[in-house]
């Protein structure tokens, strides 16, 4: 049997990719792990989608959740080991973030976007997908706290998860029935 757990970080600390340790409440810490809680809401949300009517959705979920690990990977390493780091395989590049427009267009194409917010829940897809969208949104947040304290070796990978949350948008849109609930404002307020 294979053992999980090391008791390594009993201590509150835990290892980074290429060395080195750092609290659990370290902002890059915070940063993947963000990445880990957005990239299972979006398993919840693939998990949701029904294989013959929306296999190509499930395909552009399970191609964002790999997206993502490779995030993961970029934010779990310190930028002094940056230069270990293998484009699309542990750092985000600007291909992927174009990738990510392209899907972008291709659902929003077949959407009519409606006039005020959407109030999540239409669908159980496309509430998910929503949920997905903020835990991304919650990560890229997490991610520009590193950023201004010059913990990014690149900026990609922000480009990358705003346009990740684009297209977690663009796919809830997509799933959400055809007249969703929209917030109207509150009247007499």
């Amino acid at each position: 049997m294979v053992k999980i757990y090391t008791r390594k970080g009993d201590d509150g600390t835990t290892s980074l990719w290429y060395g080195g340790r750092v609290p659990k409440t370290d902002a890059r810490t915070e940063a993947y792990g963000s990445i880990d809680e957005a990239n299972s809401a979006l398993g919840v949300a693939r998990a949701l989608c029904k294989a013959d009517n929306q296999a190509d959705l499930h395909a552009t979920i399970l191609s964002l959740q790999q997206d993502l690990f490779v995030a993961g990977a970029e934010l779990a390493t310190s930028p002094e080991a940056a230069g270990r780091l293998q484009d699309g395989v542990s750092r985000i590049t600007d291909g992927m973030v174009e990738a990510l427009e392209v899907d972008i267009d291709r659902y929003m194409n077949q959407v009519d976007l409606p006039p005020h917010f959407v109030i999540p829940g239409g669908t159980e897809l496309s509430a998910a997908l929503d949920v997905a969208r903020t835990a991304i949104r919650r990560a890229e947040r997490r991610v520009v706290e590193l950023s201004e304290s010059e913990a990014l070796a690149s900026d990609t990978v922000l480009r990358f998860l705003n346009r990740a949350s684009d297209l977690a948008f663009a796919l809830a849109r997509f799933a959400d029935e055809p007249n969703p609930q929209m917030f109207e404002g509150r009247e007499g307020a």
